[in-house]
Protein backbone atom coordinates (compact mmCIF):
# COMPACT_ATOMS: atom_id res chain seq x y z
CA UNK A 1 0.00 0.00 0.00
CA UNK A 2 1.22 3.44 -0.89
CA UNK A 3 -0.18 6.54 0.82
CA UNK A 4 0.38 10.35 0.12
CA UNK A 5 -0.62 13.62 1.95
CA UNK A 6 -2.24 16.19 -0.57
CA UNK A 7 -1.33 19.96 -0.01
CA UNK A 8 -4.77 20.71 1.98
CA UNK A 9 -4.07 23.11 5.54
CA UNK A 10 -1.48 21.93 7.85
CA UNK A 11 -1.74 18.61 7.68
CA UNK A 12 -2.40 17.79 4.33
CA UNK A 13 -5.21 15.38 2.79
CA UNK A 14 -4.69 11.58 2.94
CA UNK A 15 -4.75 9.42 -0.16
CA UNK A 16 -4.14 5.99 -1.55
CA UNK A 17 -1.92 5.99 -4.46
CA UNK A 18 -1.47 3.25 -7.06
CA UNK A 19 1.96 1.33 -7.34
CA UNK A 20 2.75 2.83 -10.66
CA UNK A 21 2.46 6.78 -8.71
CA UNK A 22 0.04 7.49 -11.81
CA UNK A 23 -3.73 7.60 -9.77
CA UNK A 24 -5.24 8.54 -6.51
CA UNK A 25 -8.38 7.76 -4.44
CA UNK A 26 -9.11 10.04 -1.29
CA UNK A 27 -9.15 8.37 1.55
CA UNK A 28 -11.05 11.21 3.94
CA UNK A 29 -14.12 8.82 4.09
CA UNK A 30 -11.26 6.74 6.16
CA UNK A 31 -9.17 9.43 7.92
CA UNK A 32 -8.66 12.66 7.19
CA UNK A 33 -4.68 12.45 7.99
CA UNK A 34 -2.23 10.77 7.77
CA UNK A 35 -1.43 10.84 11.46
CA UNK A 36 -5.32 9.86 11.85
CA UNK A 37 -4.90 6.92 10.50
CA UNK A 38 -1.63 6.23 12.34
CA UNK A 39 -3.23 7.10 15.48
CA UNK A 40 -5.89 4.28 15.08
CA UNK A 41 -3.77 2.08 12.52
CA UNK A 42 -4.74 -1.13 13.07
CA UNK A 43 -8.41 -0.34 12.63
CA UNK A 44 -7.73 1.71 9.91
CA UNK A 45 -5.31 0.12 7.73
CA UNK A 46 -7.83 -2.27 6.30
CA UNK A 47 -10.04 0.32 5.06
CA UNK A 48 -6.76 1.73 3.15
CA UNK A 49 -6.03 -1.40 2.37
CA UNK A 50 -9.30 -2.05 0.31
CA UNK A 51 -8.80 1.70 -1.06
CA UNK A 52 -5.09 0.79 -2.48
CA UNK A 53 -6.69 -2.70 -4.13
CA UNK A 54 -9.64 -0.92 -6.07
CA UNK A 55 -6.89 1.19 -7.68
CA UNK A 56 -5.08 -2.20 -8.66
CA UNK A 57 -8.19 -3.60 -9.97
CA UNK A 58 -10.01 -1.22 -11.60
CA UNK A 59 -9.35 1.96 -13.86
CA UNK A 60 -10.64 4.37 -10.37
CA UNK A 61 -8.78 7.34 -9.43
CA UNK A 62 -7.51 10.95 -10.40
CA UNK A 63 -4.37 11.51 -12.11
CA UNK A 64 -1.68 11.45 -9.07
CA UNK A 65 0.82 14.62 -9.44
CA UNK A 66 4.12 14.48 -6.77
CA UNK A 67 4.14 17.97 -6.93
CA UNK A 68 0.84 18.05 -5.59
CA UNK A 69 2.80 16.36 -1.96
CA UNK A 70 3.56 17.36 1.21
CA UNK A 71 5.92 15.00 3.01
CA UNK A 72 3.23 12.02 3.93
CA UNK A 73 4.01 13.42 7.36
CA UNK A 74 3.51 17.14 6.63
CA UNK A 75 4.50 17.51 10.86
CA UNK A 76 5.37 14.94 13.22
CA UNK A 77 5.00 14.44 16.86
CA UNK A 78 8.55 12.60 16.50
CA UNK A 79 11.51 12.90 14.27
CA UNK A 80 14.47 11.49 15.46
CA UNK A 81 17.70 10.59 12.91
CA UNK A 82 20.20 7.83 13.61
CA UNK A 83 23.60 7.53 11.93
CA UNK A 84 23.34 3.63 11.14
CA UNK A 85 26.07 3.65 8.27
CA UNK A 86 28.71 3.89 10.93
CA UNK A 87 31.47 3.77 7.71
CA UNK A 88 29.97 7.18 7.52
CA UNK A 89 30.63 8.71 11.25
CA UNK A 90 33.97 6.69 10.67
CA UNK A 91 35.00 8.78 7.26
CA UNK A 92 33.89 12.02 8.70
CA UNK A 93 35.17 12.20 11.81
CA UNK A 94 39.35 11.15 10.34
CA UNK A 95 38.84 13.84 8.16
CA UNK A 96 38.51 16.37 11.09
CA UNK A 97 41.72 13.85 12.92
CA UNK A 98 39.66 12.46 15.72
CA UNK A 99 39.18 9.06 16.72
CA UNK A 100 35.95 7.15 16.64
CA UNK A 101 35.46 5.38 19.72
CA UNK A 102 34.61 1.74 19.64
CA UNK A 103 31.23 2.42 21.68
CA UNK A 104 30.49 3.91 18.20
CA UNK A 105 29.80 0.17 16.45
CA UNK A 106 27.44 -1.27 19.28
CA UNK A 107 25.44 1.85 20.34
CA UNK A 108 23.52 3.87 17.50
CA UNK A 109 24.47 7.40 17.29
CA UNK A 110 20.88 9.54 17.51
CA UNK A 111 19.66 12.93 17.47
CA UNK A 112 16.08 14.36 17.95
CA UNK A 113 15.39 16.91 14.87
CA UNK A 114 12.69 19.57 14.50
CA UNK A 115 9.22 17.92 13.44
CA UNK A 116 6.94 20.94 13.05
CA UNK A 117 7.55 22.01 9.36
CA UNK A 118 8.54 19.09 7.05
CA UNK A 119 9.35 20.62 3.47
CA UNK A 120 7.52 19.20 0.62
CA UNK A 121 9.17 16.91 -1.61
CA UNK A 122 9.32 19.56 -4.29
CA UNK A 123 9.58 22.63 -2.03
CA UNK A 124 12.81 24.81 -2.79
CA UNK A 125 15.37 24.63 0.59
CA UNK A 126 15.11 28.26 1.89
CA UNK A 127 18.76 29.10 3.45
CA UNK A 128 19.81 32.49 4.44
CA UNK A 129 23.67 31.85 3.43
CA UNK A 130 25.36 29.48 0.88
CA UNK A 131 28.45 29.96 3.67
CA UNK A 132 26.30 28.24 6.15
CA UNK A 133 27.82 24.97 4.04
CA UNK A 134 24.67 23.69 2.60
CA UNK A 135 24.43 20.11 1.84
CA UNK A 136 21.83 17.26 1.82
CA UNK A 137 21.88 14.11 2.88
CA UNK A 138 19.77 10.85 1.13
CA UNK A 139 18.02 8.56 3.88
CA UNK A 140 15.50 6.09 4.24
CA UNK A 141 13.26 6.88 6.91
CA UNK A 142 10.50 4.49 8.64
CA UNK A 143 7.22 5.41 10.49
CA UNK A 144 6.31 3.74 13.35
CA UNK A 145 2.72 2.68 15.38
CA UNK A 146 2.80 3.24 19.17
CA UNK A 147 6.19 1.72 20.52
CA UNK A 148 6.31 1.11 23.92
CA UNK A 149 8.57 2.27 26.27
CA UNK A 150 12.06 -0.19 26.59
CA UNK A 151 10.83 -2.35 23.83
CA UNK A 152 13.13 -4.77 22.96
CA UNK A 153 14.46 -5.25 19.32
CA UNK A 154 13.18 -8.47 19.01
CA UNK A 155 9.87 -6.60 19.13
CA UNK A 156 10.09 -3.33 17.78
CA UNK A 157 10.70 -4.01 14.00
CA UNK A 158 6.32 -4.76 14.08
CA UNK A 159 5.86 -1.54 15.55
CA UNK A 160 7.47 -0.25 11.78
CA UNK A 161 4.18 0.50 9.61
CA UNK A 162 5.71 3.19 6.88
CA UNK A 163 8.78 3.34 4.99
CA UNK A 164 9.69 7.18 2.87
CA UNK A 165 12.62 8.49 2.00
CA UNK A 166 14.17 11.77 3.73
CA UNK A 167 16.60 14.54 2.21
CA UNK A 168 17.92 15.10 5.77
CA UNK A 169 19.45 19.52 4.78
CA UNK A 170 22.48 20.05 7.20
CA UNK A 171 24.41 22.90 7.49
CA UNK A 172 27.76 22.11 7.57
CA UNK A 173 29.33 25.20 8.32
CA UNK A 174 27.45 25.61 11.68
CA UNK A 175 27.60 22.15 12.83
CA UNK A 176 31.41 22.63 14.52
CA UNK A 177 30.11 25.47 16.77
CA UNK A 178 27.06 24.11 17.67
CA UNK A 179 28.58 20.16 18.85
CA UNK A 180 31.85 22.46 20.92
CA UNK A 181 28.54 23.69 22.95
CA UNK A 182 27.99 20.10 24.01
CA UNK A 183 23.84 20.26 23.23
CA UNK A 184 23.81 18.83 19.71
CA UNK A 185 22.02 20.22 16.58
CA UNK A 186 19.96 22.73 16.15
CA UNK A 187 20.51 25.97 13.52
CA UNK A 188 22.45 23.36 11.97
CA UNK A 189 19.78 21.33 11.01
CA UNK A 190 16.96 23.26 8.77
CA UNK A 191 13.33 21.75 8.05
CA UNK A 192 14.05 18.40 6.06
CA UNK A 193 12.26 16.54 3.53
CA UNK A 194 10.34 13.26 2.46
CA UNK A 195 9.24 11.31 -0.64
CA UNK A 196 5.97 12.27 -2.06
CA UNK A 197 4.55 8.50 -1.11
CA UNK A 198 5.50 6.45 2.07
CA UNK A 199 5.10 2.83 1.71
CA UNK A 200 3.87 -0.17 3.68
CA UNK A 201 7.10 -2.17 4.15
CA UNK A 202 5.37 -5.23 2.13
CA UNK A 203 5.45 -3.12 -1.09
CA UNK A 204 9.39 -3.33 -1.37
CA UNK A 205 8.73 -7.50 -1.08
CA UNK A 206 12.28 -8.93 -0.85
CA UNK A 207 13.75 -5.75 -0.71
CA UNK A 208 12.90 -5.42 2.94
CA UNK A 209 14.97 -8.21 4.45
CA UNK A 210 16.50 -8.04 7.99
CA UNK A 211 14.35 -4.44 9.21
CA UNK A 212 16.62 -3.23 5.86
CA UNK A 213 15.81 -1.99 2.60
CA UNK A 214 18.09 -3.87 0.02
CA UNK A 215 18.36 -1.14 -3.30
CA UNK A 216 19.98 1.27 -4.04
CA UNK A 217 19.40 4.98 -3.06
CA UNK A 218 19.81 7.28 -5.83
CA UNK A 219 20.88 10.59 -5.77
CA UNK A 220 21.46 13.43 -8.01
CA UNK A 221 23.49 16.76 -8.17
CA UNK A 222 22.72 19.10 -10.92
CA UNK A 223 21.22 16.43 -13.19
CA UNK A 224 24.23 14.58 -12.75
CA UNK A 225 24.13 11.27 -10.62
CA UNK A 226 26.02 11.28 -7.05
CA UNK A 227 24.83 8.59 -5.49
CA UNK A 228 23.77 5.20 -5.49
CA UNK A 229 24.73 3.05 -2.28
CA UNK A 230 22.69 0.09 -1.88
CA UNK A 231 20.96 1.29 1.31
CA UNK A 232 20.85 -2.85 2.90
CA UNK A 233 24.97 -3.11 2.58
CA UNK A 234 27.28 -1.57 5.38
CA UNK A 235 23.63 -0.82 7.52
CA UNK A 236 25.35 -1.21 11.26
CA UNK A 237 22.01 -0.98 12.90
CA UNK A 238 18.68 -2.19 11.55
CA UNK A 239 15.67 -0.37 12.00
CA UNK A 240 14.52 -2.35 15.18
CA UNK A 241 17.81 -1.53 16.69
CA UNK A 242 16.91 1.81 15.44
CA UNK A 243 13.17 2.25 16.86
CA UNK A 244 14.49 -0.34 20.06
CA UNK A 245 17.66 2.59 20.96
CA UNK A 246 14.96 5.31 20.72
CA UNK A 247 12.34 3.88 22.58
CA UNK A 248 14.67 2.82 25.77
CA UNK A 249 13.60 5.65 28.23
CA UNK A 250 10.65 6.90 26.43
CA UNK A 251 7.63 5.00 24.23
CA UNK A 252 7.21 6.63 20.91
CA UNK A 253 3.55 7.95 20.13
CA UNK A 254 1.93 6.70 16.56
CA UNK A 255 3.80 8.58 13.78
CA UNK A 256 7.27 8.86 15.18
CA UNK A 257 9.54 9.17 12.09
CA UNK A 258 13.42 7.02 12.81
CA UNK A 259 15.85 7.87 9.93
CA UNK A 260 18.93 5.65 8.92
CA UNK A 261 21.62 8.28 8.75
CA UNK A 262 23.09 9.03 5.51
CA UNK A 263 23.65 6.00 3.41
CA UNK A 264 26.88 5.05 3.07
CA UNK A 265 28.70 1.88 1.12
CA UNK A 266 32.56 1.20 1.54
CA UNK A 267 34.69 -0.38 -1.11
CA UNK A 268 36.29 -3.29 0.63
CA UNK A 269 38.54 -1.39 3.70
CA UNK A 270 38.61 1.54 2.16
CA UNK A 271 35.92 4.59 1.35
CA UNK A 272 33.75 4.23 -1.91
CA UNK A 273 34.35 6.14 -5.04
CA UNK A 274 32.70 8.80 -6.94
CA UNK A 275 30.39 7.26 -9.37
CA UNK A 276 32.62 8.60 -12.17
CA UNK A 277 35.68 6.66 -11.35
CA UNK A 278 33.06 3.21 -11.10
CA UNK A 279 32.34 3.40 -7.25
CA UNK A 280 28.45 3.96 -5.95
CA UNK A 281 29.41 7.61 -5.26
CA UNK A 282 27.91 9.03 -1.77
CA UNK A 283 24.68 10.08 -0.29
CA UNK A 284 26.05 13.62 0.96
CA UNK A 285 28.66 16.33 -0.21
CA UNK A 286 30.23 16.08 2.79
CA UNK A 287 31.24 12.39 2.64
CA UNK A 288 32.94 13.29 -0.60
CA UNK A 289 34.87 16.08 0.85
CA UNK A 290 35.70 14.08 3.54
CA UNK A 291 37.47 11.33 1.41
CA UNK A 292 39.11 14.21 -0.72
CA UNK A 293 40.93 15.71 2.58
CA UNK A 294 42.38 12.31 3.46
CA UNK A 295 43.28 11.75 0.47
CA UNK A 296 44.20 15.17 -1.34
CA UNK A 297 44.87 17.08 2.21
CA UNK A 298 41.82 19.64 1.37
CA UNK A 299 38.35 19.37 -0.01
CA UNK A 300 37.74 20.03 -3.79
CA UNK A 301 34.11 19.67 -4.11
CA UNK A 302 31.96 22.94 -2.59
CA UNK A 303 29.18 22.32 -0.96
CA UNK A 304 25.55 23.52 -2.68
CA UNK A 305 25.21 26.94 -3.89
CA UNK A 306 21.80 28.88 -4.57
CA UNK A 307 19.83 27.30 -7.34
CA UNK A 308 21.68 24.33 -7.28
CA UNK A 309 18.74 21.12 -7.79
CA UNK A 310 18.69 17.71 -5.56
CA UNK A 311 16.88 14.36 -6.76
CA UNK A 312 16.92 11.58 -4.30
CA UNK A 313 14.73 8.73 -5.54
CA UNK A 314 14.62 4.85 -4.80
CA UNK A 315 13.69 2.18 -7.80
CA UNK A 316 12.40 -1.49 -7.77
CA UNK A 317 14.49 -4.18 -9.53
CA UNK A 318 12.04 -3.59 -12.91
CA UNK A 319 12.95 0.49 -12.37
CA UNK A 320 9.64 1.54 -11.04
CA UNK A 321 10.09 4.47 -9.06
CA UNK A 322 8.85 3.08 -5.43
CA UNK A 323 8.27 6.78 -3.03
CA UNK A 324 8.42 9.33 -5.86
CA UNK A 325 10.98 11.72 -5.71
CA UNK A 326 12.27 14.40 -3.85
CA UNK A 327 13.42 16.96 -6.27
CA UNK A 328 14.44 20.39 -4.76
CA UNK A 329 16.42 23.40 -5.67
CA UNK A 330 18.22 25.85 -3.10
CA UNK A 331 17.20 29.15 -2.77
CA UNK A 332 17.66 32.28 -0.79
CA UNK A 333 15.82 32.91 1.98
CA UNK A 334 14.15 36.34 1.82
CA UNK A 335 11.81 37.25 4.74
Amino acid sequence: MKLASLRNGRDGRLVAVSRDLTRYLDAGNVAGTLQAALDDWHAIRPELERLAEQLETSSAGEAFDESACESPLPRAYQWVDGSAYVNHVELVRKARGAEMPESFWIDPLMYQGGSDSFLGPRDDIPVGDEAWGIDFEAEVAVVTDDVPMGVPVADAGKHIQLIMLVNDVSLRGLIPAELAKGFGFFQSKPSSAFSPVAVTPDELGAAWKDHKVHLPLMSALNDSPFGKPDAGIDMTFDFAQLVAHAAKTRPLCAGSIVGSGTVSNKLGDGPGKPIGEGGVGYSCIAEIRTIETIQAGSPQTPFLRFNDRVRIEMCSADGQSIFGAIDQAVVRYDE
